[in-house]
């Protein structure tokens, strides 16, 4: 009989050893398709995000209590949401941490905004949200991911390697400094069991893609379409289970070839 390394992972919940997920992001697109996976296979979701619960969108056990609302942009804010991560977890472990949210302003036409037009404040608040807030959540939760020989995924993506028709400088500048972090931290987490991987998404049909935009990518990619937020998800939860053991420091392509 071949042994599945999926099984154990999605038979925690019944085998009374209940995994937990700390997700960002995770009301809309790859964040919500990473949590309706992880939940479908018995992980508990502590979600962290700008906005209140809504369980209409997140339908997963116990959501509102296991949400906490805060501000990533504010690193001031960080140490609070920590601290009630902490509660929810009340002394057991985590075994994965994915860092999903990300912010990519536009200009008030909905241009892109490129080095010579981003302001020091859209600056300032890109960096926060997509590299500090990761290193401060892992930083803060270092002991109860220890705990678990847990598992880290930072969302990068294709633009943090070449210039995007509409993504904008600091998205990608910041995209670009997260994948190098990851390497990083990888290095210095991985004594203490630790793993830290990227996923690193092209196109993906999530709401702020547009037919029109779609329609002018998918041609270019060698798969002739764009990905699904499922398609995402799925490569997340390979890294945090037992089948990626071996990986840490790596950052994934999810592009459909776009990037050969």
């Amino acid at each position: 009989m071949v042994h599945c390394p999926f099984h154990d992972d999605k038979s925690h919940a019944r085998l009374g050893e209940r995994k937990t997920l700390v997700l960002t992001g995770a009301s809309r697109g790859i964040g919500h398709a990473t949590g309706k996976l992880f939940s479908e296979a018995g992980w508990r979701i502590i979600s962290c995000s700008r906005q209140p619960f809504d369980d209409r969108r997140c339908p997963w056990d116990s959501g509102i209590n296991n949400h906490v609302q805060v501000e990533l942009s504010d690193h001031n804010a960080l140490p609070r949401a920590i601290a009630e991560i902490k509660a929810r977890l009340n002394g057991e472990p985590l075994h994965a941490l994915v860092n999903n949210a990300g912010i990519s302003p536009k200009a008030p036409d909905g241009g892109r905004l490129n080095s010579l037009t981003t302001s020091i404040g859209t600056w300032m608040s890109v960096f926060h949200v997509n590299l500090v807030a990761p290193i401060l959540l892992a930083q803060g939760l270092f002991e109860e991911l220890k705990v678990a020989s847990g598992s880290i995924v930072n969302v990068t993506s294709i633009v943090g390697t070449r210039v995007h028709p509409f993504a904008g400088t600091a998205y990608a500048t910041s995209k670009a400094a997260l994948a190098c972090l990851t390497r990083e931290m990888a290095h210095d987490y991985a004594p203490f069991g630790i793993r830290v991987n990227a996923i690193a998404p092209g196109e993906i049909k999530t709401d702020i893609l547009s037919p029109e935009t779609e329609a002018r990518l998918a041609p270019i990619i060698p798969l002739h379409r764009v990905g699904t937020p499922d398609e995402v998800a799925k490569v997340i939860f390979f890294l945090c289970s037992s089948a990626a053991s071996y990986v840490t420091g790596a950052e994934v392509p999810i592009n459909g070839g776009q990037h050969v």
